[in-house]
């Protein structure tokens, strides 16, 4: 058995890609999905947020062998799935599960990361599976105008969703660099934008997006890892900007602080709080909801809320664990209850009426 079919089978397609990195520098082979000229985040076969990469396939083999993670339940319960309506002027913003979110504003529909299949997986007989079904059904979702991308791991870029979306909306889909190349690679028909880190697109005379960098990675296979760009998106709304992390590591911090002093301050953070069990591991990657909390205030955050938690269970911690760990971090920094909460299927969020 090789070692994809390995980590598949271990129930991570979406992060048991480890050894991609390091493996592909040996084989010096060219970058599948992105051809273009050497600058600061590429190396000609690499994309790089700056850091140094520090784990590989046996530190992933040790996290598999020592055991600790928690039982999740077969289902975990949700709100009702909401029904949205066809265009909002203002801002609307309804949790679909994981990291996808629906988020209407200024008359445009845009949706973050769409995973609507039963699982977060290149197969349906394996891998991360959901407990619990999209907040919005398929077909109560109003017509997309716009799929944006933040990276290529299975949990974020479900290629059959995407394809479901487009073939019914012919939406616009923007994406970093090379996940264009991912994308239609059985799709030639369908236009892909893509873009690198600081590029701004105009999704419409009222709302438009910038792609800015996160602390994370990318991999859809055992040798492709940092072949496809990775970022987060700022949304520029008549009713306020949006940040939208799909998966980030904290570090420093100094990464969201210069975020926010450079787009801040900011109406909406939609913030990943879970999948960082065990620490030692998932640091680099993965932001704990302490981490995430702390982001919230660099940004200048209004409200924040907290995803990437409740849907697929991709490391050690419990189902409810990210929103138990929130509320306290939340009281640590002294702030009200309902500044920054864990989200859920089918939770809507709208900004207060002033």
């Amino acid at each position: 058995m090789n070692r994809r079919k390995l980590l598949t089978l271990l129930g991570l397609p979406a992060l048991g890609t480890l050894l991609g990195g390091a493996f592909a520098i040996q084989t010096g082979r060219r970058n599948p999905y992105y051809n273009g000229p050497i600058k600061d985040n590429f190396d000609g076969l690499h994309f790089s947020d700056g850091r140094e990469i520090t784990k590989g396939f046996s530190d992933f083999l040790r996290w598999q062998m020592q055991g600790g993670r928690e039982a999740w339940p077969a289902s975990f319960a949700t709100p009702p799935q909401d029904t949205p309506p066809a265009r909002v002027d203002g801002l609307r913003v309804a949790h679909i599960g994981h990291a996808t979110f629906l988020i209407q504003a200024g008359g445009v529909n845009i949706i973050t990361d769409p995973v609507l299949s039963e699982r977060a997986s290149p197969f349906q007989f394996a891998g991360p599976k959901r407990a619990n079904p999209p907040g919005v059904a398929f077909d109560r979702l109003p017509k997309i105008d716009v799929i944006l991308i933040t990276h290529n791991h299975y949990d974020h870029l479900d290629l059959n969703s995407v394809y479901r979306i487009f073939d019914r909306d012919r939406s616009r889909i923007v994406a970093p660099l090379g996940n264009d190349t991912i994308i239609r690679a059985k799709r030639q028909d369908i236009p892909v934008e893509a873009h690198d880190w600081g590029a701004t697109v105009k999704l419409s005379e009222k709302v438009e997006a910038t792609l800015v960098p996160a602390y994370h990675w990318s991999a859809r296979g055992a040798l492709d890892r940092r072949m496809a760009l990775w970022a987060s998106y700022v949304l520029t709304t008549p009713a306020g900007r949006i940040y939208h992390i799909g998966d980030t590591g904290y570090h420093d911090g100094a990464l969201f602080r210069g975020h926010g002093e450079e787009f801040g301050p900011f109406r909406l953070a939609l913030l990943p709080i879970g999948a960082y069990e065990p620490r030692w591991f998932m640091a680099d990657n993965h932001m704990n909801p302490d981490e995430a909390v702390k982001v919230m205030q660099s940004l200048r955050a209004e409200t924040a809320l907290g995803h990437h938690w409740g849907t697929f269970q991709l490391t050690n911690e419990g189902v409810e664990r990210p929103r138990d760990a929130l509320r306290a971090a939340v009281a640590a920094a002294g702030l009200p209850e309902g500044r920054f909460v864990a989200s859920l299927p089918g939770t809507v969020w709208e900004p207060a009426a002033s």
